[in-house]
């Protein structure tokens, strides 16, 4: 198989996964601080126990492992808005507002890595945009869940780009352990100066939420995380986030399923989806074009 199908193959197989992380935070009875505080701590224990049994070495070159935790805590951050934007409104808003990650890349990223703004990936940015307007257009009454999806989307547009140089010295799995294991750390600090903002009811998870909590974490974050960051191999930032862009679609999905959340959207959502949809399918065929150009 080639490199190029592998990683996309990859890519695809994280993000239908990590369609199911909406649908889980809404079925777990805690609060997104909690939530994402168990999410890492399990996910990091569990990737220790993989490179236990595989007899495999945890170590990385200390001169990474400041950024793993700073990446980590963007990760954790991130984590703790969509799941707050959830909590405040519902997980197809929650989820429709994390399509803005690619479009905050295609700014972004030109600018960390310096080098000059593609316009047509600032354009597919908007449309991203356009799609995401289109879909609250009718919802603006829930205005802290989207401020919060939002601010989720910007966080989730960073740490791509920062993995994209880690990923070429620290193998994906040593480097996903560092990084949930940094995030549930930095989250650890920050959790008490949150819990002032958004108090909790619940700090011990029920055994239903466990369980929950262990889906999430196994398939939802060790699995999904090692996927996406081997992709980033063969795949830029900008693709890997646009392709992001369609877990709104697989969770949005879900949850209509589940929850009935379609009986409350109208015309406008469909077209902002039909939009987003577009923008992932267009840069996916500029990839493979440019990939064909180059052999």
């Amino acid at each position: 198989m080639h490199p190029t199908t592998k990683a996309f193959l990859q890519l695809h197989a994280a993000v239908f996964l990590a369609g199911f992380t909406g649908v889980l935070g809404r079925l777990i009875e805690l609060n997104e601080g909690w939530l994402v505080w168990y999410r890492m701590l399990l996910s990091s224990l569990l990737l220790l126990l993989i490179f236990f049994i595989r007899k495999q070495s945890i170590r990385i070159e200390r001169k990474y492992l400041l950024q793993c935790i700073g990446i980590g805590a963007l990760i954790a951050l991130h984590w703790v808005f969509f799941y707050g934007s959830i909590k405040y409104a519902n997980v197809s808003i929650a989820l429709v507002c994390f399509a803005a990650t690619g479009s905050f890349t295609a700014f972004l990223e030109p600018l960390l890595h310096q080098r000059r703004l593609d316009l047509v990936e600032v354009l597919l940015g908007l449309l991203v945009l356009l799609g995401i307007y289109l879909i609250f257009h009718f919802d603006v009454h829930y205005k802290t869940g989207i401020l919060l999806g939002v601010a989720a989307a910007f966080l989730s547009a960073l740490f791509p780009i920062f993995n994209k140089r880690l990923i070429q010295h620290i193998p994906a799995a040593n480097l996903t352990l560092y990084e949930l294991g940094g995030g549930w750390l930095m989250l650890s600090l920050l959790l008490p100066l949150y819990l002032q903002f958004s108090p909790a009811t619940k700090y011990i998870p029920t055994l239903n939420d466990w369980f929950w909590l262990l889906m999430l974490a196994l398939f939802c974050t060790v699995l999904a995380f090692q996927l996406s960051v081997n992709a980033l191999k063969k795949i830029s930032p900008f693709t890997a986030n646009l392709t992001y862009n369609l877990e709104p679609v697989y969770g949005i999905l879900l949850a209509f399923l589940l929850y009935n959340e379609n009986k409350d959207l109208g015309k406008g959502f469909y077209w902002g989806i039909l939009l987003i949809v577009a923008s992932v399918v267009i840069q996916t065929v500029r990839v493979w074009q440019a990939k064909k150009t180059t052999k």
